[in-house]
C-alpha cells in the first residue's frame, strides 16, 4: 500500500490510523532518511493510544518506553547502534512481548536480530527538493499486519 502524505499533520494522522485496532504483540519497522518523518508518524501513533506528553526520537538511549493504560509501546531508534550485538546487552528481546507494541526506526542496523515486523514502513520524499510531501509505502508481513492495512485502506480520508 502506498500513501501520499502532504505534510506533518497528515503524517501524524497516518500514525494514528495505524494505531486504530492495533493489537499488543505487534511490531512496526520504520525506514527512511534522517528527517523523513519516522518520529512524526510515531507521535501520531502514540497520541492515538492516549499519550499526551512529548515524543522524541530515542537516538541516544536506543529505546523510549511509553507506558499507557491499555498497552506499553516501545519506540526504538537504532541509528546510532554501532554493533547489532549491543541489542543483546540491552535485553531487546524483553521488549518484543505479547503485551507490548514495538516501533523500530532504522531496523536495518540490527541486521537479522529483530523479529519479523507485522508492518514494514518506508518513508521517502515524494518529490525531490520538496520539504513537506512524503510517500509512505506500507507492507504487511503477517496476518495481523494485513488486518491493520485493510483498516487503513477502508478508512482513507
Amino acid at each position: 500500500m502506498i500513501v501520499e502524505v502532504p505534510d506533518t499533520k497528515a503524517m501524524e494522522a497516518l500514525g494514528a490510523r495505524l494505531a486504530v485496532g492495533c493489537e499488543p504483540g505487534m511490531s512496526f519497522f520504520l525506514r527512511g532518511a534522517l528527517g523523513a518523518g519516522k518520529t512524526t508518524l510515531t507521535r501520531g501513533f502514540l497520541r492515538a493510544h492516549g499519550h499526551e506528553g512529548a515524543v522524541k526520537s530515542p537516538t541516544y538511549t536506543l529505546v523510549e518506553p511509553y507506558e499507557m493504560a491499555a498497552v506499553n509501546v516501545y519506540h526504538f531508534d537504532l541509528y546510532r547502534l554501532s554493533d547489532p550485538e549491543e541489542l543483546e546487552f540491552m535485553g531487546f528481546r524483553d521488549y518484543f512481548r505479547a503485551d507490548a507494541i514495538c516501533l523500530v526506526e532504522w531496523p536495518e542496523r540490527a541486521q537479522d536480530r529483530l523479529p519479523r515486523p507485522d508492518v514494514d514502513i518506508a518513508i521517502t520524499v515524494a518529490v525531490e527538493g520538496q520539504t513537506q510531501g512524503r510517500r509512505v509505502t506500507l507492507h504487511a508481513s503477517t496476518p495481523a499486519g494485513v488486518d491493520v492495512l485493510a483498516r487503513i485502506s477502508a478508512h482513507k480520508s
